[in-house]
């Protein structure tokens, strides 16, 4: 079981004129992988704010998914914020996510900065705010977490997998 946490960032979720739609989907669709939401943190376009609300949910998961921030405006933040503290940035992750994103948004796909990092032995994913990209990071991430956790935390998969090689 991986332990996830959720960060969102928008100023209208934070100031509670919009409804977070992406909380109730992502935790039902951990639950539903067998693994847990176990930290959520809702942060405006400040970037004091996310940075504290990332670092935050560091501490607490193996994977930490950012949402909203993602796009080319003045108020689009979060991947700004979470690369200057990420100590790697993990280049595949944006390209699967904008090639998956085409099928439903056309060529606006590569308008997004959608990102992957390490900060600490945490895994740090932030992703474009509306329920389908979400949808499509989850997709992405799900396959990988256990792998991502793992190396994340110095397993070495050499010696892991060294039995399955010997059969093979």
């Amino acid at each position: 079981m991986v332990r996830f946490s959720l960060v969102i960032t928008s100023d209208r979720v934070y100031r509670g004129e919009k409804e977070d739609k992406i909380t109730p989907f992502v935790s039902k669709y951990l639950a539903e992988k067998n693994h847990i939401l176990a930290y959520r943190a809702v942060a405006p376009n400040n970037t004091s704010l996310i940075r504290s609300a990332v670092l935050d949910a560091v501490s607490r998961s193996d994977i930490v998914i950012v949402t909203g921030g993602t796009g080319i405006s003045n108020r689009d933040l979060s991947v700004d914020v979470v690369e200057r503290i990420a100590s790697r940035r993990l280049e595949g992750f944006g390209e699967i996510h904008r090639m998956k994103s085409m099928e439903s948004v056309g060529l606006r796909a590569i308008l997004s900065r959608v990102s992957a990092y390490q900060i600490g032995s945490s895994l740090v994913i932030v992703s474009p705010g509306s329920l389908d990209a979400v949808r499509v990071t989850l997709e992405i991430i799900i396959e990988i977490a256990e792998h991502a956790r793992e190396m994340a935390h110095g397993v070495s998969h050499w010696e892991k997998h060294r039995d399955e090689r010997k059969h093979s």
